[in-house]
């Protein structure tokens, strides 16, 4: 059972985890990749890494058949599935065990029995656990399940008997709606898991999903380490985790964790697994099922115990026993952690892709993020779209919500689009708050949805001020040395120009004027004065109307990409008269600062070298030649000789070579 060598079968944030502890415990380390995870942070934690296809999943993460032989390939003699992707597939277990291979989690028998929720459900009966009544018989046919609906009652909860995360599960209400919720759940199921199989349950309304973590070894020990609350969901895909839970009480965990112990010995469990019940206020609890396999929230857990999860499974694979008993168990403090996705919250969470422009994980005491993203990777369709898991331990609830608060804040990703307002929203409500969120939670808070941010106008005047900078730095690095005491200087009073702003749907026009120290914005018939006191890593402390702001920002030529607390906005620059095939193009010329041209010779169609004349542009008595700062061809022309230039103003657009 010894193993010097572990290939980690999965991806994201999971791999980098589980190989972060493997390295530590002096494990040799193998990654597989795909062509759209190539820059991903699990490829370079791994000691060797080894591709496995270009991007979908049935072809690379879910092909069992190639991870083993990669795993055989490099020597490996031992495979961990992290959770999700192959976890809980009976099959692969024993594929891998077949090819001589340790696998990192139960046996397949317990995988099996556990994965079905029929199966599971039947054997926890007979095991004298606690189950929500309802129907998990063999017959599937659509008039015995309207029947067995009729004698369970509405409301019901249909589900896949093969799968899990939300998927194949609808919450019927009357029997109206019965027959078409069995249609979609079956086919729903059918496409996910390879089985249309469906249990029926009575709807529990505003219970708890409280879990608890169990761990068994090969001699029969079997342990857990205290529960967690999951019970902030949305369409059954937990949002935010905690432990211990709010609704706990000694007397209550020893009972629920002596049944989770009793559910994992029925199936001669070995390994990591999860029991989950659903909770009711009285303190009835009902078995809900059992994961087998590590859970996402198991951070928490860890932060709690302390104890390192991941190291204890490999722990058992490698035949050890448990090293500790259930009386060495104890919880300290609190933990909450948050699921940073990649989807929009105001636009009903759909998912979003795009590239990571600025990624920055907050740090800081009681604070852990778990991420499997860096910067300038790309958020790909292919993959579920957890980027990361923000986790906060306090010595108390309220201190780890706080500390959760500010960690969202400053975790921050610029390039597409996350949940992390909604993340912020959630833990400032007051039901959250209070510890008493149920299931039905976030429903009740959010019933129109998650309402957007609405833009400030001191959010535009900042954004036009940055964009405003960025375009006097490009000026002067192509302009040559203008000492900073020039800058916006003009021997006559200058007008301020017009920069045009669009956030999402809507069109803003600001005026600006340059300042010795910064810039006067308009906006909205508001004036604003925007200074710049600290930049740098993305980082920007702005003085706006003697008042500071902190912000991270990521400001390429027409757009601006801002953070300001949990909000995460994107301004784009509209210029005026210029075409779409102009603003796609590789290279701009702006105006360094305001003055006269007296010579322009860039011409329409001209192909250009790096450092080549464009035109001459006299200011503050010095004639500046203004010079390309790439190799292509010129596509336009926006000035002419004697013409009067702001600073920032477009002067010529280069299509790149």
């Amino acid at each position: 059972m010894a193993f010097d060598t572990l290939l980690v079968a999965n991806r994201g944030e999971i791999a980098a985890r589980i190989l972060r502890t493997a390295r530590s415990l002096g494990l040799r380390t193998i990654a597989v990749y795909t062509t759209a995870d190539a820059r991903a942070p699990h490829v370079g934690l791994a000691d060797k890494a080894v591709w496995i296809g270009d991007g979908p999943i049935g072809d690379s993460y879910l092909h069992a058949e190639k991870i083993i032989a990669v795993a055989q390939e490099t020597g490996a003699g031992a495979i961990h599935p992290g959770y999700g992707f192959l976890s809980e597939n009976a099959e692969f277990a024993t594929a891998v065990e077949t090819a001589g291979l340790n696998f990192i989690g139960p046996g397949p028998k317990a995988i099996r029995l556990m994965g079905d929720k029929a199966d599971a459900k039947r054997l926890m009966i007979g095991a004298g656990v606690p189950c929500v009544p309802g129907y998990e018989g063999e017959d599937q046919s659509d008039a015995a399940l309207i029947a067995e609906a009729d004698q369970i009652g509405f409301p019901i909860m249909v589900k896949a008997a093969a799968g899990g995360g939300g998927r194949g599960m609808r919450l019927v209400q009357d029997a109206g709606a019965f027959s078409a919720a069995i249609a979609l759940a079956r086919s729903e199921a059918e496409n996910a898991f390879g089985s249309g199989d469906l249990i029926l349950e009575k709807a529990i309304s505003d219970a708890r999903h409280v879990e608890f973590q169990i761990f068994a070894d090969g001699d029969g020990n079997v342990i857990h380490l205290g529960e967690r609350e999951c019970s902030v969901q949305r369409r059954h895909q937990k949002v935010i985790e905690e432990a211990p839970s709010p609704a706990m009480t000694p007397e209550l965990r020893a009972l629920m964790g002596a049944v989770a112990i009793e559910a994992a010995r029925a199936v001669n469990y070995c390994g990591a697994g999860t029991v989950e019940f659903l909770l009711e206020t009285p303190g009835a609890f009902y078995f809900l099922e059992m994961n087998t396999r590590l859970q996402v929230e198991h951070p928490v857990t860890e932060m709690v115990t302390g104890l390192d999860l991941v190291a204890l499974q490999i722990a058992i694979a490698q035949g050890d026993a448990l090293p500790i008993s259930q009386e060495d168990v104890t919880m300290t403090g609190h933990a909450i952690e948050a699921r940073l996705y990649a989807e929009d919250p105001a636009n009903g969470y759909l998912p979003a892709t795009g590239p990571i422009d600025f990624w920055q994980a907050a740090t800081g005491p009681g604070i852990r993020v778990d991420a499997g993203i860096q910067q300038g990777q790309e958020v790909s369709p292919y993959y579920d779209a957890m980027l990361a898991k923000i986790i906060a331990h306090g010595p108390t609830r309220e201190t780890a919500r706080a500390r959760l608060i500010k960690a969202v804040n400053e975790t921050v990703l610029l390039g597409t689009v996350t949940n992390s307002p909604f993340l912020a929203d959630v833990l400032q409500q007051g039901t959250f708050i209070a510890g008493d969120a149920t299931t039905t939670f976030l429903d009740r808070t959010y019933p129109n949805g998650f309402s957007p941010y609405q833009v400030t106008a001191r959010d535009i005047a900042v954004a036009s001020a940055l964009l405003l900078n960025a375009d006097q730095a490009r000026a002067m690095a192509a302009a040559g040395y203008v000492s900073t005491e020039q800058l916006g200087w003009s021997s006559s009073d200058l007008p301020p120009f017009v920069v045009m702003l669009a956030h999402g749907d809507k069109v803003m026009q600001t005026r600006a004027l340059a300042r010795p120290d910064g810039w006067t914005v308009w906006v909205e018939g508001n004036s604003y004065e925007v200074s710049c006191i600290e930049q740098g890593q993305g980082k920007v402390r702005a003085r706006v109307n003697n008042q500071t702001v902190d912000v991270f920002a990521e400001v390429t030529l027409d757009t601006v990409q801002i953070a300001i607390g949990a909000e995460r906005l994107q301004f784009r620059r509209l210029r005026p008269g210029a075409s779409d095939a102009g603003a796609a193009s590789g290279g701009r010329v702006i105006a360094p600062m305001p003055g006269a041209l007296i010579e322009v010779s860039a011409k329409l169609g001209q192909s250009v070298s790096k450092g080549d004349c464009l035109a001459v542009l006299e200011a503050m008595k010095m004639q500046h030649q203004i010079t390309s700062a790439v190799e292509g061809v010129i596509t336009f022309v926006h000035v002419e000789v004697g013409q009067q230039l702001m600073a920032g103003d477009v002067m010529i657009e280069i299509e790149e070579a």
